[in-house]
């Protein structure tokens, strides 16, 4: 692949990266939104520990996903912050790894994917898999699942 295949083909998995963690920040909102509106509907009854219980656990249930909203809300920003400009030779937040059978991008941890045929592990730049590859090059081999793989090329 040429400098300029790869950085269309990093960005292309960047660009789904955005819409991955955009569609979980959405999913996240939904749920916080009903959760709220179902303790706006909860109509007081004649049993009013039923009444309280029911909005005490629509309650928890919106910050559950307050939470999680939150957290997704941390992970867009940060894939959002790298930037796509040049390549890589070391490893390192925003890099792409291309091995034999499949490949990394380190930006979220959004699990694997399929792009073009090619399997893609999503790590997050904390992740441990994430710290091993850190400062690798091209040429470098590394244990995964126990399998020594070579890195065919960064960027």
């Amino acid at each position: 692949m040429t400098l300029k295949e790869q950085l269309n083909h990093k960005e292309k998995v960047h660009g789904l990266c955005l819409k991955m963690v955009k569609d979980r920040v959405d999913i996240c909102q939904l749920a916080m939104d009903n959760a709220q509106q179902a303790s706006n509907d909860e109509e007081k009854s004649s049993a009013g520990d039923k009444f309280e219980t029911s909005r005490a656990m629509n309650h928890m249930e919106k910050e559950m996903y307050g939470k999680q909203l939150q957290s997704n809300l941390m992970e867009q920003a940060a894939i959002q912050a790298i930037s796509l400009n040049g390549r890589h030779d070391a490893i390192q937040s925003g890099s792409y790894i291309s091995c034999r059978d499949f490949d990394f991008y380190i930006a979220g941890g959004l699990g694997k994917t399929e792009v073009n045929g090619r399997l893609i592990y999503l790590l997050s730049p904390d992740a441990p898999l994430a710290a091993l590859l850190r400062s690798k090059k091209k040429g470098d081999t590394f244990l995964f699942n126990k399998h020594e793989i070579r890195i065919a090329d960064v960027y």
